[in-house]
């Protein structure tokens, strides 16, 4: 160790021999007094103004500075991806058209103070070369050190009161060295009402000599006064492959000999931003590696796409027990959802490498776009929800556990999802190469079935010779709900055919007996009672609700309606119901509509009130009287016939 003593005015490695850059030169100013300084050696040129100090190898050590400060851009074609807001500035500059005010917006890490810098450096360089600062004059090594009288640089987050703004305005008039004075005010939307309010006028008409440069990240907060005096300048992120030839770049020059992998986790850790990414890269580089933390993201969302909860609980408890916040887990499950989502719909929005965006969008495929939308919507909603939760890790896994496994949720769009899945199931079966697909039995609960059968190349059986002939129309009076109709005794001397056997439970849901045939009248009414009516559209029952089938007649069957109102509202609708018929049977059935020709009651008078009959009171069921044939009317077809032209809407 040796002391030594400066005068006041000498300079310490300020010159261009010294062994230290100028921007590390220390003054005499700055050590005042005696000071250790440690392995020093002077030496003086002869008619030197000041004296070189020889550094040791303690002294070589300079401050460590991080990447994103190293390599900064100097010049406007460094300024990657931002080429609509540099190629007009340097164009400006070179035609001498600077505008007094500019506004700089965009998201973080971008450029915006950059180029606000640039911008100040080519006004004030001494040799300009086409707009752009040579780098080595003297004005532009202050401007770069931030030692420049020319460049005022006011952050609005930490001064952004009246008092400050005052200050500021109170010292725009003055001169400085160079030819241009500009103030750059970062964040400027968070100045407060009065401070923005101050700096209208200046800004509005500012001295000859003054450029203000106002950058923000959000510039809907930015009064309207403000932004119509400004030049606006919209900041882009970077896309995947600009920031990722920024890294490689800076790799090699920095000499990190990170693999080509960790340099595309940092890329998707930086999200776009410059900035972001070279201080990822730093991170990286000091912990010579990085752990792909998105794997474990990945295998949440694959087993949301394998409907597996036992998975995805499985990835969450790895990521808590490696410390990881769920809020961040759930920030990160939501991030990937949506980049799947963007690549399914828009491939150039999402902001990943190739491999990245390919894994993405394979996985959203897996999932489905109902069930991809329901995930981030319910994980975003699990976000909002961690607020307030005692453990956020349950509220993380019960949302997981919604879209892992549907039958899990009741809400609408869950119900959606699945029978989304279903319908892309049974897609999917129907367009595989030399397979039938599985028809299950016919019910008239499945009618997906029925019309499967009668899709499907089975041959039919020709119609038995044997087969009962079908039973005759009869156009009597229409038996209304509840009631039995007297059936009058067969003429003597007739032969009775024996009594049909009563239907099991399953009878109406195979095919008529017929093999192939129309069903008989017995059959369709009830299937037509059971099941076919019940599934008609409430628009379709309401018109042949009321009616009854007559029989089978000229390979068709006979189906009567009580009005002529109704039979005209019904016609169209016939083929729904043809279909509805022949879902059930498994065969067409052809189907004819006619007017009921039972007896109407007389002008005036009132149908009695029709009470359901319990059979298990009746003692004699031939002794039951015939219903009227108004009282079977629906309180729906009674409006239609009190308004005439009325349609029901369903």
């Amino acid at each position: 160790m040796s002391l030594i003593d400066l005068a006041p005015g000498a300079a310490v490695g300020s010159c261009a021999t010294a062994h230290r850059e100028p921007s590390q030169g220390l003054t005499a100013a700055a050590l005042s007094g005696p000071h250790r300084v440690p392995q020093i050696s002077l030496t003086a040129a002869p008619g030197a103004s000041c004296v070189c100090v020889g550094w040791g190898a303690v002294a070589e050590e300079t401050p460590y500075q991080a990447l994103y400060r190293r390599f900064r851009p100097q010049r406007f074609d460094e300024v990657l991806g931002q080429e609509h807001v540099s190629r007009p500035l340097r164009a400006a500059v070179r035609d001498g058209k600077v505008a007094h005010a500019y506004l700089f917006s965009g998201p973080r890490g971008t450029g915006k103070t950059s180029t606000a810098r640039i911008l100040a450096m080519a006004l004030n360089c001494e040799h300009p070369e086409d707009g752009e600062p040579d780098g080595t004059c003297e004005s532009c090594v202050s401007i770069r050190q931030g030692s420049s009288l020319d460049v005022q640089e006011l952050d609005s987050a930490t001064n952004r009161g009246i008092d400050e703004m005052k200050d500021l305005l109170s010292r725009v008039s003055l001169g400085t060295p160079g030819r241009w004075k500009v103030y750059i005010i970062d964040e400027v939307h968070q100045l407060t009402s009065q401070a923005a309010s101050a700096l209208l006028k200046t800004l509005e008409e500012p001295p000859g000599h003054v450029i203000f440069v106002l950058a923000t990240t959000d510039p809907q907060k930015v009064l309207p006064t403000i932004r119509s005096r400004t030049q606006h300048f919209e900041f882009r992120l970077l896309g995947p492959e600009v920031l990722g030839s920024l890294l490689t770049d800076v790799n090699s020059r920095a000499a990190l000999g990170l693999p080509s992998e960790a340099i595309d986790l940092v890329v998707k850790r930086g999200h776009g931003s410059a900035r972001d990414a070279l201080s990822a890269l730093d991170q990286v580089a000091a912990a010579g590696g990085a752990e792909d933390e998105a794997a474990v993201v990945a295998d949440i969302v694959a087993g949301l796409g394998d409907r597996d909860p036992a998975r995805v609980l499985t990835a969450v408890a790895e990521a808590a027990i490696s410390g990881r916040d769920p809020r961040r887990i759930a920030t990160e499950v939501l991030e990937y959802l949506r980049n799947g989502f963007l690549a399914m719909q828009a491939r150039s929005l999402v902001m990943l490498a190739d491999e990245a965006a390919e894994e993405a969008e394979a996985q959203a495929r897996r999932l489905g776009t109902p069930a991809l939308v329901r995930a981030m919507e319910v994980v975003g909603q699990s976000l909002i929800d961690m607020r307030d939760a005692p453990d956020p890790r349950i509220t993380l896994e019960v949302a997981l556990i919604r879209v892992a496994s549907p039958e899990a949720d009741d809400s609408r769009a869950a119900i959606l999802e699945r029978l989304e899945r279903l319908e892309r199931s049974a897609r999917q079966e129907s367009h595989l190469p030399g397979q039938a697909s599985p028809v299950p039995p016919a019910s008239p609960r499945n009618p997906a079935a029925t019309r499967a059968q009668a899709a499907s190349p089975v041959p039919v059986p020709p119609p038995s010779p044997a087969a009962p002939p079908a039973a005759p129309v009869h156009a009597g009076p229409k038996a209304a709900l509840g009631a039995h109709r007297k059936t009058p005794p067969p003429p003597r001397g007739a032969a009775q055919a024996p009594p049909a056997a009563a239907p099991s439970a399953d009878t109406d849901a195979a095919l008529p007996a017929s093999g192939g045939a129309l069903p008989t009248r017995e059959e369709l009414t009830i299937a037509w009672g059971d099941s076919v009516l019940p599934r008609l559209r409430p628009g379709v029952k309401v018109y042949v609700a009321g009616g009854r089938f007559l029989g089978v007649e000229g390979g068709a069957a006979v189906y009567a309606l009580p009005d002529r109102g109704l039979l005209g509202r019904a016609e169209p609708l016939r083929p729904e119901i043809e279909g509805a018929l022949s879902d059930h049977f498994g065969c067409p059935v052809p189907l004819r509509l006619v007017l009921d020709q039972a007896p109407e009651h007389p002008a005036g008078s009132v149908a009695p009130p029709v009470d359901v009959i319990d059979t298990a009171d009746v003692g004699d069921i031939t002794e039951l009287e015939e219903a009227p044939a108004g009282a079977s009317l629906s309180p729906e077809q009674r409006l239609l016939q009190a308004f005439p032209g009325a349609e029901e809407v369903s």
